[in-house]
């Protein structure tokens, strides 16, 4: 299910004005866009100062520390996930304008996607009330913490957005679910402005859980190194960002999320997400420019590129491959895959597809030329 997006005959299309990211190449679109385009593998051996779990490398943002970032006052007890989404989000803010937050703060809202929250900080949590003398000696200002839509609700505290506030799970579909969602508040008029995209933190709980669950599972995936990112996007209307004065890096002009029950027939439905999401687009395929699929390998990630090269025959776009450079990010890696298709910076539409061993794929056409 999905809301339009269509911007063949809209007037005032929704737009991407702007987008950041903290990514295993470091903070800022500008460290990612050139790890990118240099194809540059940010995936690195552990350093003895972090234990990762059962995985010998990692995806993990460099030198990455909340105090030194936000600074001391209101992190003491920040997680890890709620610190990189507060960090994105201010560089996004910075580089939209001061206006954006403080003129009004009411019309700006934000859609964030995330896999559990912070897994650390509900396993330590948890393990506190186990171990403590009595099951209530933990630390209060730790539970915010377990909570799901803590890192949304604490980055629109942050910045004082005042918007609508909404957290999205979807697996490794999530960015593109946030994105489809912050149309549909914008086309509904709940608000003005939206900061989307999505967030994942590595830590060693979340490791052990990601391999437990591939290695164990009825549909096992490969066990390939994990990774962390934020990226975030602001969508608005065209007519609003040019007003501010910001450019419009692209326009999302089709998405399709398609469910699927049984692992031997996912390919169907990328095949059938990718048909619907270009029909909306009012795209043909041998106009596709780009390809960024999930590439998540094994039999899944071969049924994903079967279906792709069904689809698009004997043109066969270049495909960029992402988690092969910064890792497995988790709920993240839809979002990272939609920053990856804006480095491209391409003149004709570029198509995003992803798909999750639970059972569900999606879409997204972007047209990165935008007039």
């Amino acid at each position: 299910m999905s809301v339009s997006l269509a911007t063949g005959a809209d007037p005032d299309p929704l737009v991407v004005s702007g987008w950041s990211v903290a990514s295993p190449y470091g903070l800022g679109a500008e460290a990612f866009t050139e790890g990118v385009r240099g194809n540059r593998e940010a995936v690195r051996p552990g350093d003895g100062a972090a234990d990762l779990g059962p995985y010998e490398r990692a995806g993990r943002i460099p030198d990455f520390d909340v105090r030194a970032v936000l600074g001391r006052k209101g992190t003491r007890a920040m997680d890890r996930a709620t610190a990189l989404a507060v960090a994105t989000a201010g560089m996004l803010l910075e580089q939209a304008g001061p206006g954006l937050a403080q003129d009004h703060p009411e019309a700006v809202g934000m859609v964030l996607g995330t896999g559990h929250g912070s897994v650390q900080s509900i396993m330590d949590f948890t393990r506190d009330s186990l171990t403590g003398e009595k099951p209530f000696h933990v630390d209060p200002a730790l539970f915010p913490n377990t909570v799901m839509n803590r890192a949304a609700g604490q980055s629109a505290i942050w910045h004082t957005l005042r918007g609508p506030n909404t957290t999205v799970a979807g697996g490794a579909l999530t960015g593109l679910l946030a994105l489809n969602y912050a149309a549909r508040l914008l086309r509904q008029r709940h608000c003005e402005a939206v900061l989307c995209g999505a967030v994942e933190e590595f830590s060693t709980e979340r490791a052990w859980l990601e391999y437990r669950g591939r290695t164990g599972g009825p549909h096992r995936q490969p066990a390939g190194p994990l990774g962390e990112s934020c990226a975030l996007f602001l969508l608005e209307p065209l007519s609003r960002a040019r007003a501010h004065g910001r450019t419009a890096h692209a326009a999302p002009a089709g998405a399709r999320f398609i469910a699927f029950t049984d692992p031997e027939r996912a390919g169907e439905a990328v095949a059938r997400a990718v048909t619907e999401a270009l029909k909306e687009a009012d795209v043909r395929p041998e106009d596709v420019e780009l390809l960024v699929p999930s590439d998540s390998g094994g039999p899944l990630g071969a049924r994903e590129d079967a279906a792709l090269a069904r689809i698009f025959g004997e043109h066969r776009p270049p495909r960029l491959r992402l988690r092969r450079l910064t890792g497995d990010c988790g709920a993240a890696s839809a979002s990272l895959q939609l920053a990856a298709a804006l480095t491209a910076e391409a003149d004709r539409p570029v198509l995003v597809t992803s798909v999750d061993p639970d059972g569900q794929t999606g879409a997204v056409v972007l047209r990165t030329a935008v007039r």
